[in-house]
């Protein structure tokens, strides 16, 4: 079938069928597994993931796919289709499609969504337990990211706090089609809410005002990113530094998230 892709919604297909079936397997999907996957493209992962999983609800943005996803689904009975923006979609309506049971994310996700994505699932009360995502190769190091190094950022800090993200796999842009100007990975993101002991709920919303201020400017010091957004005195950050035998002057991409913790918890 005859197809015209759309750039504004990211699509690179990927047709080569043991790449497809690497990635249900970096997903660690077996026959329990209820899996949502976004953006359905041609299929080709979706029917890898509905030989591995018990049930797949899977959402396409693009109607257009559809005598496409008939035809590669054709015959398939543990897999749904839902055509509609995932971000639009209210958390309790994907919840209810796997009846409240835990369930794993996997997608080939383009650029330009997948922050929000990410966001949309770390914010959620969802039972999710992991998300495995085919990103840019760039995007990828950034996600797993450690302080110090020039490309941790707040999406880094904030992934660490509640997961643990590894690439499982590099990708070159010859696997897709139409070929994109970049090469991607895999990056599987397992999630951990509890990761870390937050002394109060107050401490733990602290520390995510703490992750997007300290990574605001990153010329600046932490504690000037963070004077305004916590209203206050220098003084009191400061100290608070150095209790957590931290230098005044330190800057947040060198603050490593479990010293995001302890400040959290003492501010």
């Amino acid at each position: 079938m005859s197809f015209k892709h759309k750039k504004r919604f990211g699509q690179n297909f990927i047709r080569d069928i043991n790449l497809l079936n690497a990635i249900v397997a970096d997903a660690g999907v077996s026959s329990a597994d209820y899996v949502l996957e976004i953006g359905v493209g041609e299929a080709g992962l979706t029917k890898a993931l509905a030989s591995a999983a018990k049930k797949v609800v899977a959402y396409e943005i693009d109607i257009s796919l559809k005598p496409i996803i008939d035809n590669t689904l054709s015959g398939i009975t543990n897999v749904e289709v839902v055509y509609k923006d995932i971000l639009k979609a209210p958390h309790t309506e994907i919840a209810n499609r796997f009846n409240g049971a835990p369930f794993k994310v996997v997608a080939n996700l383009p650029y330009y969504i997948t922050t929000p994505i990410i966001m949309y699932f770390l914010e959620s009360e969802m039972p999710l337990t992991s998300l495995t995502i085919m990103v840019q190769k760039e995007v990828a190091e950034r996600l797993v990211a450690v302080e110090g190094s020039k490309i941790y950022g707040s999406i880094s800090a904030r992934l660490a706090v509640e997961s643990e993200a590894k690439i499982t796999r590099q990708v070159s842009r010859k696997n897709f089609y139409p070929v994109p100007n970049v090469d991607s990975a895999v990056v599987r993101i397992d999630i951990n809410k509890n990761k870390f002991n937050f002394v109060s709920a107050k401490a733990k919303e602290t520390f995510f005002k703490l992750q997007r201020a300290s990574f605001a400017m990153r010329r600046k010091t932490f504690a000037n990113n963070i004077i305004k957004e916590l209203d206050l005195k220098r003084e009191h950050i400061e100290a608070t530094l150095q209790k957590v035998n931290l230098p005044t002057n330190i800057r947040g991409e060198a603050i490593s998230v479990a010293k995001l913790v302890e400040i959290s918890n003492l501010l």
